[in-house]
C-alpha cells in the first residue's frame, strides 16, 4: 500500500470515528449543562468550594468567577513547583526556578501548555499528577463553560443570566472530561502506553555513558492532554515519545482525541438554541477548513523536492517513521487547528510550506474545530462578524440566531479579534528588535524568525506546540510568553462573556423575507471566506518574512 492511500484510508477512518460520536456526545453535553439536577459528588464538590450551584449569573459574576478560579490554578501550580524539591515523589528533582514556574503555571492554566522544560528531566510525578494533570481537566471545562454561556446568550431573551460557571465547571469535569479520560486511558494502556509511579530506571550503556528513563502515571495524563486540547507532553518529545504515544493506532486515536469534543460541541450549540441546522452550519465551516488544511499539509510534505526526499518518499526529516508522513500531517494539522499543542514530530522539520500551515492554523484562531470550548465561542464570533459584513452589503441591520447584531455586540467581536493579533506581533517585533532574544534563535534568515513567530503565536493563541530549535528557557520568553498565554486566555474570555450578556438581554426579533439563512450553504461559504481574509490582512506580511520567504527560497 502506498503511503499517500495510507494517508488517505487513516483520514477517512477518522472522518468515520468522528461522525459517529458527533450526535451521542453532543446531546449528552447539551443535556450535561441544560439539567436542573446535581449528582451526589457533584454536591460534595459545591459544599467543599463553598459555591452555591444554583444561583444564576450575569456575565460579570460569571467572569469573576472564571478570573478567580484560574488565579487561584496559577498561584496553587507555581507554588507547587518551587516546592518541589521538598515533596515526595519527587525523583530527585530540584525545585524549579522561579521564571520557569510561572510559565509552567501561566500555560497549563490557560489550556496552553507550553513547555520550556524536559518533563521526564525536570517533574516529579507529584507536579505532573496532582498539578499539571489536574489543570489539564479544570482548564478544559473552563473553555467549556464559558462556550457554554455565550450559546445560552443566544438561546435566552430578555434576561442577562447565563448560567452558574461553578456547577458547568464541575459539570464538565465530572460528567463529560473524566469517563471520557477513563476509557481513553484503558485504550492508551491497550496500545502500549505507560501507567506506573516507578523512578528512574537506568536502561543501557553505550559510548561510556548511559540513558536513563522514568516511568509515570502517562496514559491518563495522556489522554486528557489530547481530549481536553491541553498538549503538555510527560516527556520532552511529546507525543513521538514511545512512552506516550506506541504505534500507529495509538496515533490516530489521539488525533481522535483532540478533535472529538470540539466537533461535538456544534451539536451541542444547535440543540441548545433550537436549530441543529444552525450547528450543522457551524460544522460544516469547521470540517471544511480542517479536511482542506489537511489535504494541503499531506500534498506539502509528500511533495517531492529533491533527491532527499525521494529516497525517502517524502519530506521525513523531523518525523517517526512508525507514523510516517500521512500520521505525523493529520496530527500536525489537527493540533494546530486545536488549542493542543501536542506534536508527534517537529514542525519546525516541515517543508517551509508545512511549516506556514501549521503557524496559519492557530492564526485563524484555532476554530477549525479549535479548543475545546474556545474553538465554538471563536467560531460563533467569526459568524457574527461574517453576518455583520454580509448587512453592510445588502443594507440590512445584521442579524443572527434571532439576536440584533448592533454596535456594542460587534465592538465586543472586534475587540476579540483584535486582542491575539496585537499580542502575538507585539511581541514578536520587541523579540527580533532586541539583542538577547534574537541570541535564542538556531537559526538565522527567514527560519529564524518563522522560530520567533511561530513561539508566540502558540503562546497568545494558547495552543502550546514549539516550532523547535527556539532556546525559550530564558528569562525573557519564560516571561513574556507567559503574559501572552495568559492575556491571550483572558481577555478574549471578557468579551466573549460581555457579548454573551448583551445577546441575552435582548429579545427575539422575528424571522422575515430578508432575514439572512445562516443555516445555509451560502452563508458557510461567506464564513470561511471571512475568517481567511481576516486572518489574511491581519497575519500575511509576518507570514511573508517567514514561512513564505522560506518556502518560495527552497
Amino acid at each position: 500500500m502506498s503511503p499517500v492511500l495510507a494517508g488517505v484510508l487513516q483520514l477517512l477512518a477518522l472522518v468515520v470515528a468522528l461522525g459517529l460520536t458527533h450526535r451521542p456526545l453532543g446531546d449528552h453535553m447539551a443535556r450535561v449543562y441544560s439539567c436542573e439536577q446535581h449528582l451526589r459528588a457533584e454536591k460534595w464538590i459545591y459544599k467543599g468550594i463553598g459555591a452555591n450551584p444554583n444561583v444564576a449569573m450575569r456575565w460579570p459574576a460569571y467572569l469573576r468567577g472564571v478570573l478567580a478560579f484560574s488565579a487561584v490554578g496559577v498561584l496553587f501550580l507555581y507554588l507547587l513547583q518551587r516546592v518541589q524539591g521538598s515533596l515526595p515523589g519527587s525523583l530527585g528533582f530540584a525545585s524549579i526556578d522561579p521564571d520557569q514556574a510561572f510559565n509552567t503555571a501561566a500555560s497549563f492554566v490557560a489550556n496552553t501548555n507550553w513547555q520550556s522544560y524536559y518533563g521526564e528531566q525536570a517533574m516529579g510525578h507529584v507536579v505532573q499528577t496532582g498539578g499539571l494533570a489536574v489543570q489539564n481537566f479544570v482548564s478544559a471545562a473552563v473553555g467549556m463553560a464559558v462556550a457554554v454561556a455565550l450559546v445560552r446568550g443566544f438561546a435566552r431573551s430578555r434576561t442577562g443570566e447565563l448560567g452558574n460557571f461553578w456547577a458547568d465547571l464541575v459539570r464538565g469535569v465530572v460528567r463529560i472530561l473524566l469517563p471520557i479520560s477513563v476509557v481513553g486511558a484503558l485504550v492508551l494502556v491497550a496500545c502500549g502506553a505507560i501507567q506506573n509511579f516507578s523512578g528512574i530506571h537506568e536502561v543501557g550503556r553505550f559510548m561510556g555513558g548511559s540513558q536513563q528513563w522514568n516511568g509515570g502515571a502517562v496514559a491518563s495524563q495522556e489522554v486528557i492532554k489530547e481530549l481536553g486540547t491541553n498538549g503538555g507532553g510527560y516527556f520532552n518529545a511529546n507525543s513521538a515519545h514511545p512512552f506516550e504515544n506506541p504505534n500507529g493506532l495509538s496515533n490516530l486515536f489521539e488525533i481522535f482525541l483532540i478533535l472529538v469534543i470540539p466537533f461535538a460541541l456544534t451539536r451541542t450549540f444547535g440543540r441548545m438554541v433550537g436549530s441543529l441546522r444552525q450547528g450543522y452550519a457551524i460544522l460544516a465551516t469547521m470540517a471544511a477548513i480542517w479536511l482542506g488544511f489537511t489535504g494541503l499539509m499531506m500534498w506539502t510534505e509528500f511533495h517531492h523536492g529533491g533527491p532527499a526526499f525521494d529516497l525517502a518518499g517524502g519530506a521525513m526529516e523531523g518525523k517517526e517513521t512508525r507514523f510516517g508522513i500521512s500520521g505525523s500531517s493529520i496530527f500536525a494539522v489537527a493540533t494546530t487547528l486545536t488549542s493542543t499543542g501536542a506534536v508527534n514530530s517537529f514542525h519546525s522539520s516541515f517543508t517551509g510550506f508545512g511549516g506556514g500551515i501549521t503557524l496559519l492554523g492557530m492564526q485563524l484562531g484555532e476554530i477549525a474545530p479549535g479548543g475545546v470550548g474556545s474553538g465554538l465561542y471563536g467560531m460563533l464570533i467569526m459568524a457574527i462578524i461574517a453576518v455583520f459584513i454580509a448587512g453592510l452589503m445588502v443594507g440590512r441591520t445584521p442579524e443572527y440566531l434571532g439576536k440584533k447584531i448592533g454596535t456594542r455586540q460587534i465592538k465586543f467581536a472586534a475587540c476579540y479579534i483584535l486582542v491575539t493579533p496585537a499580542l502575538v506581533l507585539c511581541f514578536t517585533a520587541a523579540a527580533m528588535a532586541l539583542d538577547t532574544p534574537a541570541n535564542s534563535m538556531t537559526n538565522s534568515g527567514a527560519h529564524g524568525f518563522s522560530e520567533i513567530l511561530y513561539a508566540y503565536t502558540s503562546g497568545a493563541n494558547n495552543n502550546g506546540s514549539a516550532f523547535a530549535g527556539l532556546n525559550a528557557d530564558t528569562q525573557w520568553f519564560n516571561s513574556t510568553i507567559g503574559v501572552a498565554m495568559l492575556l491571550g486566555r483572558f481577555l478574549p474570555m471578557v468579551f466573549v462573556l460581555a457579548l454573551a450578556g448583551s445577546l441575552a438581554e435582548q429579545k427575539p426579533v422575528p424571522e422575515t423575507a430578508g432575514t439572512l439563512r445562516t443555516e445555509k450553504p451560502l452563508f458557510t461559504g461567506l464564513l470561511v471566506g471571512t475568517i481567511m481574509i481576516i486572518t489574511g490582512l491581519t497575519y500575511f506580511p509576518a507570514l511573508a518574512l517567514g514561512p513564505l520567504a522560506e518556502g518560495l527560497a527552497a
